[in-house]
């Protein structure tokens, strides 16, 4: 079981790390009846990219904090936190399991690194489903014209999958 919560947890923490780098956070969507479309807009928490006919990729960095949106510096944030917390599940679980296998007793490190875990996958969720959201809230809304209504990216399932393994991983530590 532990070794399995190593696994997940690992998986878990990687896809986390993935999911706060990738640029598919918000991605351009195609509506109406046109059905040609010259150039993809991606939009991530450190870069927006734009790909002409599927060919050409350019990709920028944000200039500068002070230009973003609170909710997205608010993102950054939690996920950079939960990428740093995740090392340190993945550490925590890796040094449990090595105490536990010299002493045959379950150690406080199992038990920290199963907290830590649940933490990280409710740190990691909150924001992707706040993404979710505001996109789902923005491609409805009338109010917003067309070319700027965005679809959900793939960085966003990434990260939802990525907290559904963190939080089982979790569970199977804090069980013991």
């Amino acid at each position: 079981l532990q070794i399995a919560g190593i696994i997940l947890g690992g998986i878990g923490m990687i896809g986390t790390l993935a999911a706060t780098f990738m640029p598919q956070w918000r991605v351009s969507a195609h509506i109406g009846g046109n059905i040609v479309v010259f150039e993809t807009i991606w939009e991530g928490l450190w870069m927006a990219c734009a790909s002409q006919l599927g060919i050409r990729l350019q990709c920028k960095f944000y200039d500068t904090i002070l230009a973003l949106s609170p909710p997205l510096e608010a993102i950054r944030a939690l996920m950079c936190t939960a990428v740093v917390l995740s090392i340190i599940s993945f550490l925590l679980a890796i040094v449990g399991v090595k105490y536990t296998r010299r002493n045959k007793d379950i150690s406080i490190f199992i038990l920290a690194a199963g907290v830590s875990f649940l933490l990280t996958g409710i740190l990691v969720l909150i924001p992707v489903s706040w993404t979710a959201g505001s996109i789902i809230h923005d491609f409805y809304d009338p109010k917003v014209p067309t070319p700027l209504k965005r679809d959900l990216g793939a960085a966003l399932y990434v990260g939802w999958v990525s907290s559904a393994l963190l939080i089982i991983a979790g569970a199977m530590y804090s069980i013991f």
